[in-house]
């Protein structure tokens, strides 16, 4: 499948040539295939936010090149607004950029500055709304009267009834109560089966990660430290915790497992995925086989 978002050598100055400039991205390279879920990690000031403001043109790179559905964002300045409809970004809390009178018209303002007829308008703004389980009748609500969950729904089914081939979300779930967080992430991983966007996550939350992206993409010192499946990724846990990252629960404690020498797989990310691991190695003790690991894959090196 093609690539639908190349990023090459780029690197991003804060307040170049200034007394005070920061380097926030230096020379990361990268492809997302089109249809991916990509989870984004890293440590605070590894450059995460930086990156996602480069995907529709709010970051110009200071070097290097952001190549959008085959085309580079910066090659001409004046076309940038296209990009921002066929990127949708939605920002930490993104309830504090809600301004319109009703729900439904904060959902209609991007189809509607798109050009697109009302019949349409009102057909993604009450789709988008099914997609994040707003009621019908929230719609000709004020956002204001909305609690703080139903609130970030209006907001992100604002850029989901933009139809972007590629969703940005930056810790769309930040703090929201554990219910709030799986209905705002289970809204968008249904979004994605659905319409086949291409979705950027960014998270803190390893367990987010684990159980809704496809690949993960792991940012360190203002480059990129791993890129791959999540499976590949969680199964080298101990480079993660020593970036100073952390790792779903269930993944350390498989990780404390082996250190005891039990013959466990390292890449056991998902509650699931651990119980069918655990019946497996039941069933391994029961028909007499060892259950001990070889001494030279203990204390985690089968991890690496």
């Amino acid at each position: 499948m093609a690539s639908i978002i190349k990023v090459e050598h780029l690197s991003y100055v804060y307040n170049q040539g200034m007394p005070g400039e920061v380097t926030a991205l230096e020379d990361v390279s990268f492809e997302v295939e089109e249809g991916d879920f990509v989870g984004i990690i890293g440590a605070t000031g590894s450059g995460k936010s930086t990156l996602i403001g480069h995907m529709n043109g709010l970051n110009r790179p200071t070097s290097g090149k952001i190549i959008i559905d085959g085309r580079d964002v910066w090659e001409d300045p004046a076309k940038i607004r296209d990009f921002r409809f066929l990127t949708g970004l939605v920002f930490q809390y993104p309830e504090y950029q809600l301004f319109e009178e009703t729900c439904y018209k904060d959902i209609a303002f991007g189809p509607k500055n798109m050009g697109l007829d009302d019949k349409e308008v009102d057909r993604r703004v009450r789709e988008a709304a099914k997609f994040v389980g707003l009621e019908d009748k929230l719609l000709q609500r004020s956002p204001f009267e909305l609690s703080g969950g139903q609130k970030r729904r209006v907001a992100v089914a604002g850029v989901m009834a933009m139809e972007p081939r590629i969703l940005v979300l930056d810790e769309p779930a930040a703090g929201l109560d554990p219910e709030g967080r799986d209905s705002i992430l289970s809204a968008i991983k249904a979004f994605h089966k659905k319409t086949g966007t291409t979705v950027l996550l960014v998270s803190h939350s390893m367990e987010d990660i684990a159980r809704y992206a496809d690949k993960v993409l792991v940012m360190a010192k203002k480059r990129v430290a791993m890129y791959d499946t999540v499976e590949n990724v969680f199964a080298r846990a101990q480079e993660l915790l020593a970036l100073g990252l952390s790792v779903p629960q269930v993944t350390k404690i498989f990780l404390k497992l082996r250190e005891m020498g039990i013959d466990v797989p390292a890449d056991v990310y998902t509650v699931p995925y651990a119980v069918k691991k655990i019946l497996e190695a039941k069933a391994r003790r029961d028909a007499g086989e060892s259950l001990t690991l070889p001494r030279s894959e203990e204390k985690g090196g089968g991890a690496q």
